[in-house]
């Protein structure tokens, strides 16, 4: 999994994610049909969304949204971004997360 800290001062809000930003954080994953690491991303932020009041979890479909792909340099699936209260990304990382580095991430954005 390749993490990056801070994306510069990009932020997201719900028009562009087509789904509320969370209350405290917004787990945000980039997926694509045929990624089995995908399903298993899904679950994992899933459960830390319902673990952690204030916190939502939106998944895009890469191919359908490639200008936020592109925007963003999602370069491969699965791609998480932590997103503050505000939309700010504060965390990034590519590959599969293990559920202890997506809880360690939220600290950084709530």
């Amino acid at each position: 999994m390749r993490v990056r800290v801070r994306d510069g001062d990009e932020r997201l809000d719900a028009a562009a994610l087509g789904a509320a930003l969370g209350e405290r954080a917004t787990l945000v994953q980039f997926s694509s049909a045929f990624c089995a690491p995908c399903r298993a991303t899904r679950r994992v932020l899933a459960e830390v969304a319902g673990m952690v009041p204030g916190v939502a979890h939106v998944e895009i479909d890469a191919e359908a949204h490639l200008d936020l792909v592109r925007r963003l340099d999602v370069v491969k699936t699965p791609t998480v971004l932590v997103l503050d209260a505000g939309g700010r990304v504060v965390r990034r990382a590519a590959g599969q997360p293990r559920k202890a580095d997506v809880i360690a991430a939220l600290g950084e954005a709530v």
